[in-house]
């Protein structure tokens, strides 16, 4: 009986040494699996770009594992239109409208906005939005090139599935739908398991949110500093949550993942068939984003940016700890010791805005800005960066800062130095801490505005040929005309 009830109930001892055991598992594990596979990756992008082969590539498009945007999906014969026109559904948590949008929702505004102008006719079932209702936009606007709009009945900014999958399945009565689309678990899978034309775009899984604490606890942590407890118990609660998302991702019909390394982490760690899996690139519209010097100038004089600052650096999004906030923080904190001219422009709101004002004149804290006014901003300063600590995130930030003619300085992801910061002269790559990006930092600074500037010339160059909005648009509208037809799988 001692012997019984001993092994029912593990020692702390030994839950606390599992869970540290796991911890390094998973620090030391995925990094050694990216390492391992960033190099083929970078192979493929290669050859499709001009490099080392100039074969062409060609086959079903279903058996792809690099980006779809480096392929070339223009119409035939120069038709403005597709020559097959889709009914669309999309399920999305929240629409942008009359708000500042996050990511993910200027994604599927993106996306979805060039999808319906190109004659398709897409459905947006979503949350309501303070005055709206829970009624569709009127087809009279249909001939207007945007989504018609959903909103279920309810709270403002409050996702219920429920009431969304009982507008879809009235409309879907009507007029059956073509394809499905979900922006990441707007659709659960006990739902989406239902719907075998379903494509789901992952813009975070939950092993992104592992490695997230991670790198924010290691950079939050001096050397030598013990595990704390807290982070033991958080490791040990994330764990099953990984668990669970590689045990129901299967229920969706088909992954889009957002960069070539999360492609990677959903056919080799989430074990989906590679037929399900299609890496399509976000993209930003460019006519919203592009090089710009005049209102530049005229911006950077308008927030106080002095004539004689020797650089610019600018940040945006959420100022909170997983975009790196922390690690920013402490190397511009240095970086003023050393460099008494250089100015940093932070645009976005959160927990941090406070902080960077307490830092001085030389950092200027414009709050939250919409795309219209973020276009001054990238034009306004000389290198963009982005210390995110999130190693699976491609912010579309990196994209509209290259889009509009600037190089940029990020964290050395696989995500982002396998899809975005591809050739060392679009800027600069720096470890997740704060010493290896104030020394980054000063190595912009010394090369100075005019070699940016070159640099810029680049990144605007690649971007217009991978993140534009219609490159994007084109990759899914292969997708969705895939998933209704398997001949438009055949790519020659």
């Amino acid at each position: 009986m001692a012997f019984n009830n001993k092994t029912k109930k593990a020692s702390p001892t030994f839950q606390a040494n599992l869970c540290t055991t796991l911890f390094f598992v998973v620090l030391f594990a995925i990094p050694a699996f990216f390492l391992l596979h960033t190099p083929t990756t970078t192979s493929i992008c290669t050859n499709l770009t001009g490099g080392s082969s100039n074969k062409p590539w060609s086959g079903d498009l279903r058996a792809a594992e690099f980006a779809w945007n480096r392929l070339d999906f223009s119409d035939d014969h120069g038709h403005p239109q597709p020559l097959v026109s889709l009914k669309i559904a999309v399920f999305s948590r929240k629409w942008p409208v009359g708000t500042v949008p996050g990511g993910m929702e200027r994604h599927a505004h993106t996306l979805h906005t060039a999808l319906s102008r190109r004659g398709h006719r897409v459905h947006v079932f979503t949350s309501p939005v303070p005055g709206g209702a829970g009624v569709p936009v009127p087809s009279e606007n249909a001939g207007s090139g945007d989504p018609h709009l959903h909103f279920h009945e309810g709270e403002p900014g409050r996702w219920r599935y429920n009431k969304a999958w009982e507008q879809f399945e009235e409309e879907n009565a009507r007029e059956p739908f073509d394809v499905v689309h979900s922006e990441s678990v707007a659709l659960p899978h006990y739902v989406a398991r239902k719907i075998p034309n379903l494509a789901v775009s992952w813009h975070g899984i939950a092993l992104e949110s592992l490695q997230s604490d991670i790198y924010q606890d290691l950079a939050l942590r001096p050397d030598h500093e013990p595990i704390s407890p807290a982070f033991n118990r958080s490791v040990q609660g994330v764990i099953p949550k990984v668990l669970n998302e590689i045990r129901f991702f299967k229920y969706y019909a088909h992954h889009v993942a957002i960069s070539d390394s999360c492609g990677e982490m959903l056919r080799d760690v989430y074990q989906i068939p590679t037929k399900r899996v299609h890496v399509i690139l976000n993209g930003v519209d460019e006519n919203d984003f592009g090089d710009d010097p005049k209102i530049g100038r005229s911006f950077r004089s308008k927030i106080g940016v002095p004539s004689n600052a020797t650089l610019v650096l600018g940040v945006a999004g959420r100022l909170v700890k997983d975009k790196g906030h922390p690690l920013l923080f402490q190397a511009f904190s240095d970086i003023f010791a050393k460099h008494s001219d250089v100015y940093l422009v932070v645009a976005g709101s959160g927990p941090w805005e406070q902080r960077y004002r307490d830092l001085g004149p030389h950092v200027i804290v414009l709050g939250s800005m919409s795309p219209s006014q973020l276009r001054a901003f990238y034009n306004s300063i000389d290198i963009f960066l982005n210390p995110t600590l999130r190693p699976q995130g491609l912010d579309l930030t990196l994209m509209e800062a290259m889009m509009s003619g600037k190089p940029v300085m990020a964290s050395r992801f696989p995500s982002i130095k396998g899809t975005v910061v591809v050739d060392a002269e679009f800027g600069f790559m720096f470890a997740p801490n704060a010493q290896s990006l104030t020394e980054t930092i000063d190595g912009a600074v010394k090369e100075g505005p005019a070699r940016l500037a070159q640099r810029g010339r680049a990144c605007r160059k690649y971007a217009a040929s991978m993140f534009a909005a219609r490159k994007m648009a084109l990759a899914y509208e292969r997708l969705f005309l895939c998933i209704k037809n398997d001949t438009f799988c055949i790519y020659t």
